[in-house]
């Protein structure tokens, strides 16, 4: 029998993801209760508009534009309204009050994060954020709890279901990015503002979430390099399905050692780059997203569900609201945030990666003992070379055969790799840098 108070909960937001956490609490709450070991009362629910339209029919008497009220009343507040302001100062407010905050606002956290974990803890508070990276999929957590352990050593990550969306439709049913982006657009795959999505923008926000959890370090957004998928071309996902490989836009998060000064640092990034048909994030269809992750002793681990969607979000944000009540029943402060390990985010030229190199060049002889030169002389070993069939391009002195240079190359520094295709893009015997991208998920 439930013996302890009625814990009151306030919700801020009802779009897709709040109208379904309103609903699940309503229709849920004897289950909640016996989960959680206190009856959860959803006092009120913050919107702009009390007679706007919901994806779902709740109480009417539950809207209010008065969210400052609602939180100083509230036991635990839950914040889906999304964007930097109010969210923040509603947050700062709950906690303030001694409340306990559950939200999914990345952007917030990636940007704030550090300040509202900070206020957390000098109130002994519980700031819950599980759904902020992947939705439905339990990341956060299995991070924070479960590896706490363990050492992390690497983070491949889909954690945007949009341009996953996009990337797969390209490599299954042949469409242009164009075709892919305005059926993501009518499907409501992409964001109001689709460079959220397909400049990295989205990613990036989320790999500064999962940094900073793998390695107990904070991780500004800005040390995250980003980039995004608008330069993927058809050509290029066909080449590399042909060769065995798929594009995906990756986040990635990872120990490195500055080779220079042997000093351990991470890196933060997020790009489209190749990765092997036969890893498991090749398999990540549609809007799914999965979370690869390498620790030390508990080895390889694959993460893997819906990365959107309202009832699937709110599954993530109920899972807070549950161990948030529980906290309270037990009793204590909340558990803060482990950030002492202060690593250096390193540049990403720090990076040893793999590249593959694409090269349209004169088809004449010596021109791939050339290309090899350069390469040489920047410090980049070639793994394979594939050349095409030479065609014919008009030019100012008449015709002239080209061929098509696809050169994989070994592990190297990320900045002699990026000095190198520049050197190439120079070279007398190359007409064009046809695509460059990153080849990951491999030793």
């Amino acid at each position: 029998m439930i013996e302890y108070r009625n814990l009151k909960v306030a919700l801020l937001g009802a779009g897709s993801v709040g109208s379904q956490v309103a609903r699940l609490l309503l229709e849920q709450a004897d289950e909640l209760a016996a989960r959680s070991g206190a009856s959860l009362e959803l006092i009120g629910i913050a919107v702009r508009d009390v007679d706007g339209k919901r994806d779902v029919d709740l109480p009417r008497e539950l809207y209010t534009t008065d969210a400052e009220a609602l939180i100083v009343s509230a036991d635990i507040v839950i914040e889906l309204m999304g964007g930097i302001e109010p969210a923040k100062s509603y947050i700062l407010q709950a906690i303030n009050a001694g409340a306990d905050v559950v939200t999914a606002n990345k952007a917030l956290l990636a940007t704030h994060g550090p300040e509202l974990f900070q206020a957390a803890d000098q109130v002994g508070a519980q700031l819950n954020y599980e759904a902020a990276v992947a939705a439905a999929i339990p990341i956060i957590r299995p991070l924070r709890d479960s590896l706490a352990g363990d050492r992390i050593n690497r983070i491949l990550g889909i954690v945007n279901g949009s341009t996953n969306y996009m990337l797969d439709r390209m490599d299954r049913f042949g469409d242009t990015m164009e075709d892919a982006a305005t059926i993501a657009s009518e499907l409501g795959y992409l964001e109001a503002d689709p460079t959220l999505d397909v400049e990295g923008y989205d990613a990036a926000q989320k790999a500064t979430i999962l940094a900073s959890l793998a390695f107990h370090t904070t991780v500004p957004v800005e040390a995250v390099h980003r980039e995004g998928i608008t330069t993927v071309t058809k050509a290029q996902v066909d080449s590399a399905r042909a060769e065995g490989y798929v594009i995906k836009l990756l986040a990635i998060a990872e120990r490195i050692v500055d080779a220079e000064t042997g000093i351990e640092g991470l890196s933060a990034r997020v790009y489209p780059a190749l990765i092997s048909r036969e890893h498991p994030l090749a398999a990540v269809h549609g809007g799914n997203n999965a979370v690869f992750v390498e620790a030390e002793n508990a080895g390889s681990l694959m993460f893997y569900g819906a990365g959107a969607g309202g009832k699937e979000t709110a599954s993530a944000v109920l899972g807070d609201v549950v161990s948030a009540a529980r906290r309270h029943v037990a009793g204590g402060p909340g558990v803060g945030e482990s950030t002492h390990a202060d690593l250096p985010v390193l540049d990403i030229g720090k990076v040893s990666t793999r590249y593959q190199v694409t090269l349209e060049v004169d088809d004449q002889p010596g021109v791939l003992a050339a290309i090899a030169g350069v390469l040489s002389e920047g410090g980049v070993s070639v793994e394979t070379v594939q050349q095409s069939i030479a065609s014919s391009v008009a030019s100012s002195d008449g015709t002239k055969s080209t061929a098509t240079l696809v050169i994989g190359t070994h592990r190297a520094l990320e900045s002699s790799l990026a000095a190198t295709v520049e050197q190439l893009a120079a070279n007398d015997h190359v007409e064009a840098v046809v695509s460059v991208l990153r080849v990951e998920g491999a030793e």
